[in-house]
C-alpha cells in the first residue's frame, strides 16, 4: 500500500511573507500535502491571489496584512490564527527584505535598523509567540510543532554589502538553535533552511541585463548548474512539517545546489 510520508491533513501552518517568492514555495508544499494555511503578507491583492489558489486544493486559508516588524501585530495575528483555526502546528519565519549597499561603509544607521526590524526582530516575535502556542498545547496533553526560519548562505559566508543581512540571519540561526534546545522536551522542533541563489522577487529590480549575468554566474560556479527557484522548496517545507521531522531539531538545512560545498 502505498503510503504519503509527508501527509500534513489535519494540521495548520503559518507562514510569513507567504504571498510570493520563497514563502509562496514553502506555502504551496504545505498546501500540496493537505495542510491548511495562514498566510500573512503584506500585499492585499497578492494575499487574494493566493488564497483562490490554496482554496482548489481544498485546504482552509487565511490570510492577513501583518507587518511583522510590529510585535503588537504579531501577536495580534497569531491569536486571531489559533482562533480560527484551532492549532498552529507549523509557523514559518520567511518575511524579509534585502537593502543591499555598495559597502559596509555606506551601511547607514537607518538602513541597517530597518532590516533588522523585519529580518529579525519580525521573526524572532513569529517564533515566539508560535512557540507560546505551541508549548500551551503541550501542556494541554497535545505535544509537538514545528518551527522554520528561512536563512540564507549569508550565515556561513560574507557577502559584500549585506552585512546587514548577513547579521540578521546569523541571530535567527541563534535563537532557532537555542529554542531547538529550550522547546524540545515539548516535542517542538526547530530549524532554519538556508537557500543558495533562489529566483524571488527580493532584491530584484526587473529582469535587468545585470540580473541574467549574476544568475549566469551563479548557475556557472553550482554543482548542479542552475538557480534555485521556489519550487525548490516545497519538500522540505512539508517534511519539517511531518511526523516524520518528529527527531530532526537545531539544524541548518542548505538547499543551494552544492555550491556551498564548492567554495
Amino acid at each position: 500500500m502505498v503510503q504519503n510520508l509527508f501527509d500534513l491533513t489535519g494540521k495548520v501552518a503559518l507562514i510569513t511573507g507567504g504571498n510570493s517568492g520563497l514563502g509562496l514555495g514553502f506555502a504551496r508544499g504545505l498546501a500540496k500535502s493537505g495542510a491548511d494555511v495562514v498566510i500573512w503578507g503584506r500585499s492585499k491583492a497578492k494575499n487574494a491571489a493566493v488564497a483562490e489558489e490554496f482554496a482548489a486544493y481544498g485546504n482552509r486559508v487565511l490570510t492577513a496584512e501583518v507587518d511583522v516588524a510590529d510585535e503588537a501585530a504579531v501577536v495580534a495575528a497569531m491569536a486571531d490564527a489559533v482562533a480560527r483555526f484551532g492549532r498552529l502546528d507549523c509557523v514559518i519565519a520567511n518575511a524579509g527584505i534585502a537593502s543591499p549597499v555598495p559597502s559596509v561603509l555606506e551601511l547607514d544607521s537607518k538602513t541597517y535598523h530597518d532590516l533588522l526590524n523585519i529580518n529579525q526582530h519580525g521573526g524572532f516575535f513569529t517564533l515566539r509567540e508560535g512557540a507560546r502556542h505551541m508549548v500551551e498545547r503541550a501542556k494541554a496533553g497535545d505535544p509537538g510543532g514545528s518551527l522554520i526560519v528561512c536563512g540564507s548562505l549569508s550565515v556561513f559566508c560574507g557577502v559584500p554589502g549585506m552585512a546587514h543581512y548577513g547579521a540578521a540571519k546569523g541571530a535567527l540561526a541563534a535563537i532557532m538553535k537555542s529554542m531547538a534546545v529550550d522547546l524540545g522536551r515539548y516535542g517542538i522542533r526547530a530549524n532554519m533552511v538556508a537557500p543558495g541563489y533562489i529566483r524571488t522577487e527580493l532584491g530584484r529590480d526587473g529582469d535587468t541585463e545585470v540580473q541574467r549575468a549574476t544568475e549566469n554566474a551563479f548557475a556557472a560556479s553550482t554543482p548542479i548548474p542552475r538557480i534555485g527557484y521556489p519550487e525548490d522548496f516545497e519538500g522540505i517545507a512539508a517534511y519539517l512539517a511531518s511526523d516524520r521531522a518528529s527527531f530532526h531539531s537545531g539544524d541548518i538545512i542548505v538547499i543551494d545546489g552544492g555550491y556551498l560545498a564548492s567554495i
